[in-house]
């Protein structure tokens, strides 16, 4: 990308796959610029040759989200050479079954948090100052359905996405008073790479694309939380009223999503 432009901006974590690949499409179809953050910047640079964007509207940063020093030297890179974005999307994440009796899932664990939590607050940092003092910008948090209960074998990943919610709950508390909009999106199952080796039902499964033209709508509308597809929203809610003898009957002969030395590397 050349030199900045009256076009808004906005920064996406996870840009190579997915519901980033998704939302960049997305946003780029209407208009705006993109900074995208990735740890594979080499295909996403030949994901946006592919589709034809314009040079002049995207820039790659390379950066492991679960690497707090390189998200925020990927930020003020993004600063210092495009400006400072309309909106900043922390959607990078994992996703790896874990078992607690095995003492390699702890280092899943670890690493899930690092990257699925730590990572959004790394992603935001280096804008919430300069966003603050402007009085506007959105912060996007993408969280999970599965924040809303704890699934057997996904312990890392609910716990994940559990405190994504809670962080960008406080967090929208703290910029309210600067004009600064903290969004938090629940998607639900997605027919992403994340879910494709998933061994059980995943009801309401949406393409990414359609995720990402819902997704940009809650945003442009400012909404602080929101599930989506709603159904699943509506579903994990009557789940989290179950009682917990009944929920775990439910739930007892689930599938569960494979571990790492099953699931392959992230």
């Amino acid at each position: 990308m050349s030199a900045r432009s009256a076009a808004p901006l906005v920064l996406i974590t996870g840009a190579s796959s997915g519901i980033g690949q998704a939302l960049a499409a997305h946003y780029a179809a209407a208009g705006w610029r993109l900074a995208l953050v990735a740890r594979r910047a080499d295909s996403v640079r030949d994901w946006a040759r592919v589709q034809g964007l314009d040079p002049a509207r995207w820039a790659v940063f390379a950066a492991d989200v679960g690497d707090p020093d390189a998200m925020v030297a990927a930020g003020r890179a993004c600063l210092d050479t495009l400006g400072l974005p309309q909106a900043v999307i922390a959607n990078a994440g994992i996703s790896v079954g874990m078992d607690s009796v095995e003492r390699e899932d702890l280092d899943v664990m670890r690493e899930t948090l690092a990257t699925n939590v730590l990572g959004v607050a790394a992603t935001f940092h280096p804008f919430l100052a300069a966003m603050r003092e402007r009085g506007s910008g959105t912060l996007v948090g993408i969280a999970s359905v599965a924040a809303i209960r704890g699934l057997p074998g996904h312990g890392a990943y609910c716990a994940s996405k559990s405190a994504v919610v809670a962080y960008c709950e406080s967090l929208r508390g703290e910029c309210r008073p600067y004009g600064v909009r903290v969004v938090t999106l629940l998607p639900g199952y997605i027919a992403t790479p994340l879910t494709a080796r998933n061994p059980y039902p995943m009801p309401f499964l949406l393409q990414p694309s359609e995720f990402a033209a819902r997704a940009k709508r809650a945003i442009d509308a400012g909404t602080s939380y929101r599930v989506i597809p709603w159904p699943m929203g509506v579903a994990a809610k009557l789940l989290r009223l179950l009682p917990n003898p009944v929920f775990d009957r439910v739930f007892a002969g689930r599938g569960r999503k494979p571990r790492r030395s099953r699931a392959g590397a992230r």
